[in-house]
């Protein structure tokens, strides 16, 4: 047998592994969630653009991701059990930042079930209470502005420049720097969508006072969840309060 015939039978062995995998995963239960930005982020012929993608339940073999030292390490643990457990058909490097946190709180919801322990301060006592979330009664903010078939929105400067700009996803940097954060976000100025005009903008013509003022309005209309929750006082008495979602999410 020749090496080209053993590469052959190789890549054939390899296909028919996946295709079994797909096959076998393909049973597991599953959910239609919808996403956070409504699939407004999106280009109009992106497969999230509807606003919902469906997710399976996690199995005993998706908890080895949790547990994978080199994940961790990487910080790259919740983003390897969302490819895992996603069923629809998308890059998932093209997911917003926005779904994605969305995602792993459905995530949870679905593997381990709505309930989740959190500690949080009475506000009368100012002591500590150990208290239950239901995870499926967080709501998402109001979302109401419309993006255009790219999945861009408009703004404009108090000058009358135009910009088109984008919320940021997976591939996208962590804003170093103020100016690569907006690289990442302005597509277009002014009808020009080239990397040098926008540079050229943010470096010569846009002032500190309208650069702040964008990403007030930008972080203001950012759809998220929202992680406030109507807790049971000391006295039997209810009180609304924050609380953050730790490591533990995925753990009893």
């Amino acid at each position: 047998m020749s090496m080209t015939d053993r590469v052959a039978d190789q890549n054939l062995i390899q296909l028919a592994k996946q295709q079994y995998e797909q096959q076998k995963r393909s049973t597991i239960p599953s959910e239609i969630m919808s996403l956070v930005s409504q699939g407004k982020v999106y280009p109009k012929d992106h497969p999230l653009r509807s606003g919902k993608i469906e997710m399976r339940y996690m199995t005993a073999y998706d908890e080895d991701i949790l547990t994978t030292p080199s994940y961790i390490k990487e910080g790259v643990v919740l983003d390897k059990l969302l490819e895992a457990l996603i069923v629809t058909p998308v890059d998932y490097a093209t997911i917003t930042r926005i779904d994605k946190n969305g995602l792993i709180i459905s995530a949870r919801i679905v593997s381990y079930g709505k309930d989740y322990d959190v500690i949080v301060k009475d506000p009368k006592t100012k002591k500590e209470l150990k208290r239950t979330v239901d995870l499926t009664k967080l709501k998402n903010s109001d979302f109401d502005i419309e993006s255009d078939d790219l999945g861009e929105f408009d703004y404009k400067l108090n000058d009358g420049t135009d910009l088109k700009f984008k919320f940021l996803i997976n591939s996208d940097s962590d804003g170093d720097s103020i100016r690569e954060l907006l690289q990442d976000m302005i597509t277009q100025v002014n009808g020009s969508r080239t990397e040098e005009s926008i540079l050229d903008f943010i470096r010569y013509k846009f002032l500190a006072k309208e650069s702040k003022q964008f990403r007030t309005y930008v972080a203001k209309v950012t759809p998220s969840i929202i992680m406030d929750y109507e807790f049971e006082g000391e006295d039997g008495g209810t009180f609304i309060a924050g609380f953050s979602v730790g490591a533990d999410l995925f753990w009893f």
